[in-house]
């Protein structure tokens, strides 16, 4: 066996994500890169914000940073690599419940699988969107759907994935608040009131929404912009739940659109979600791609 490990490697590990089915995979996962040449790092996080901290202290001094979690640990990583600057491959092994990102750019779910693709993998560059002072791998969303990662139970989440998502979110359609929106995408304006939008770069959003992979590239510095009318009447709320659940948007229900420069404004504050994480609530948000930012072993 050769011993030299030439490479440097950074593995922040989230123990709790999921079904905590991470733990009994760390010695493998830890060998597997080993094998691969590596000099592995190894960080537990303890509290929300503690990936980010590590990726933007420690990231610079890596050959690649692997993160394992749900879609939340992996938008920490990516925030403090792209807080400094610091363009080196991210490595996911998703082992969040749902894992909306995993699922758009078609990663193994199988955590042995993972690493092994990701020391012997190769590297694909994708778009990284910025969002004020945030970043985002896959969507930034307001309304109806866009609190489920964070509020939906995670043992439902555990239990059902997708599903929970789903059911979680047609309930609680009918309680849901019209917001009043212009969003600007490239100079093309929209204005109306909305119970839901996404900026996405992803064909799996909120858990719920899932879009066709004809309509979505990753790597075109381009943003899917997805805004669901508030419906009026009985028919349109019909039609909107419809369109969800067959995941079949052409209704005059769904505003869809492809852009890169995209402004959202409100005239009050509205709370967002970035990857299904908090950042804060906002009136004027300002949406614009780092193009080809993430640099993904798989």
């Amino acid at each position: 066996m050769d011993y030299s490990y030439n490479k440097k490697l950074l593995l922040i590990i989230n123990p709790v994500s999921g079904k905590k089915a991470v733990l009994r995979y760390i010695p493998q996962i830890i060998r597997t890169f080993m094998d691969a040449g590596y000099r592995v790092n190894v960080m537990v996080t303890d509290e929300r914000g503690e990936a980010t901290e590590f990726a933007r202290r420690y990231g610079a001094e890596q050959d690649l940073v692997v993160c394992t979690g749900g879609d939340g640990t992996l938008n920490e990583t990516l925030t403090g690599l792209a807080m400094e600057d610091i363009h080196v491959p991210i490595g996911y092994i998703p082992c969040g419940s749902t894992n909306d990102f995993a699922l758009s750019r078609h990663l193994s779910p199988d955590i042995p699988t993972a690493a092994e693709r990701i020391a012997h993998g190769e590297l694909q560059r994708y778009d990284v969107g910025r969002f004020g002072d945030h970043y985002f791998s896959y969507v930034a969303a307001f309304g109806a759907f866009s609190w489920l990662s964070y509020t939906t139970d995670q043992n439902l989440k555990n239990v059902l994935g997708h599903t929970a998502y789903l059911l979680d979110g047609i309930k609680d359609l009918p309680k849901v608040r019209p917001l009043h929106m212009k969003v600007t995408a490239d100079g093309q304006c929209f204005e109306d009131d909305f119970i839901f939008g996404a900026v996405a770069n992803s064909t799996s959003i909120a858990g719920t929404i899932q879009l066709p992979e004809s309509w979505v590239d990753t790597s075109d510095g381009l943003f899917e912009l997805l805004l669901i009318r508030n419906p009026k009447t009985l028919a349109e709320f019909t039609e909107t739940v419809q369109a969800i659940l067959t995941q079949d948007f052409q209704t005059n229900q769904i505003v869809f659109a492809r852009a890169a420069d995209i402004v959202c404004e409100s005239p009050e504050m509205l709370e967002w979600t970035v990857d299904g994480e908090f950042p804060g609530i906002f009136d004027r948000v300002h949406i614009t791609p780092m193009r080809g930012f993430l640099q993904l072993m798989s």
